[in-house]
């Protein structure tokens, strides 16, 4: 679920030019270095963050305003990871019809029996093939050579998962806060595991930490079709069903409560273009278990629409046309290139492992005046 650095350095413009506006047998290691490409990005990214935060800091000298620290779930993030890579392995090795036995997490990796040592190659082989260019994914494979495998992330690619995590939550925070009408201010991380948010002339910290006293829901239902959205509204909707509003438009949709999937099946989202129209769209990817339960769902309902619901608005509604069983995904529906952007943070957010845990929040007096 990693944040492409050029999707930050975009949500950072945006940031800026609000900003003027208001001033006027082995151990088999995967190694894996980002290109200077991204490193210099990243550069660009940081020295845009910094512009901001001093800005900010400067605000906050004059205004006073609030400061508030929330620290990542790093527990809530360890349990995805090795969940993630149980499905993923899972997925491994029925694909490549794998004969395997015993597969279980186990001491923060994964084991897995498999007798034949082609088996255990191909294993290894595919995995690291699935890594290559991601060093949050990178693995060390053991072989004890009597069938049993061990897989558990790297150091490196654990401390990877982590910044991913941070940044994402950033992302969160920033798009929660500016939906609330807070277009001033400065998230940053705080050392490894914490987000330190500074929001000058505030002066009630708890109106903010209010706006993340919920997680972002993300969820795939089925539409029901028996009546229209409308009669539903105005009179009794059939059981087990809801009728929830578009993400952009006036229309309404009957929905089922159930959710097919979740978004803690998403592994990844991102903005992008269409390949024919080259229109905006938020592009999404499911791990091994959403990739399972997702071709299931669109095998059963051939014909049937349904509906992407993000946080209680329906952001899509297509038809299922075919059985999809590629995990992945493309979702439409008119948008300028920076709501194709929010909507890709916001299903990122709706897959962030666990919870933010504030850890503090205190109002910061205005320096005194000479």
């Amino acid at each position: 679920m990693t944040t492409p650095p050029r999707h930050r350095i975009t949500r950072l413009i945006v940031a800026l030019a609000v900003t003027s506006a208001i001033m006027t047998s082995a151990i088999m290691t995967s190694a894996i270095v980002l290109p200077r490409a991204a490193r210099a990005e990243d550069g660009q990214f940081d020295k845009m963050r910094a512009r901001i935060a001093a800005f900010v800091a400067d605000k906050m000298e004059k205004l006073g305003g609030s400061r508030i620290v929330y620290k990542v779930d790093t527990d809530g993030l360890r349990e995805s990871v090795v969940t993630d890579l149980r499905d993923d392995v899972y997925k491994t090795l029925r694909e490549g019809k794998i004969a395997f036995s015993g597969l279980a997490i186990r001491d923060a990796g994964v084991e897995v029996k498999i007798a034949d040592a082609k088996g255990r190659e191909q294993l290894a082989r595919k995995l690291a093939s699935a890594a290559e260019g991601l060093p949050s994914h990178a693995l060390t494979v053991t072989d004890s050579g009597d069938g049993l495998v061990r897989l558990a992330p790297t150091d490196a690619a654990s401390a990877a998962r982590l910044r991913d995590l941070v940044e994402d939550s950033i992302a969160m925070i920033e798009q929660r806060l500016k939906d609330a009408g807070i277009n001033l201010a400065s998230v940053l991380p705080d050392g490894t595991d914490r987000i330190r948010i500074f929001i000058p002339g505030m002066m009630e910290p708890a109106r903010v930490t209010a706006v993340f006293a919920r997680k972002v829901k993300v969820s795939f239902r089925l539409i029901d079709v028996s009546m229209p959205a409308e009669q539903a509204q105005s009179g009794t909707p059939p059981t087990g069903t809801e009728v929830l509003p578009g993400f952009k438009d006036e229309r309404h949709y009957l929905v089922a409560r159930d959710s097919a999937l979740d978004g803690d099946d998403i592994s990844y989202a991102g903005p992008g273009f269409a390949s024919g129209t080259k229109d905006p769209i938020a592009s999404f990817r499911f791990n091994g278990r959403g990739t399972r339960r997702f071709a299931h769902v669109t095998e059963e309902n051939i014909g049937r629409p349904f509906a992407i619901v993000l946080d209680g608005k329906v952001i899509s509604a297509p038809v299922i046309r075919e059985p999809i069983t590629g995990g992945s995904g493309q979702i439409s529906g008119n948008f300028t290139l920076e709501e194709a952007n929010s909507v890709a943070m916001l299903l990122r957010a709706g897959s962030l492992p666990g919870h933010l845990d504030l850890v503090e929040q205190q109002v910061v007096q205005p320096a005194a005046k000479p």
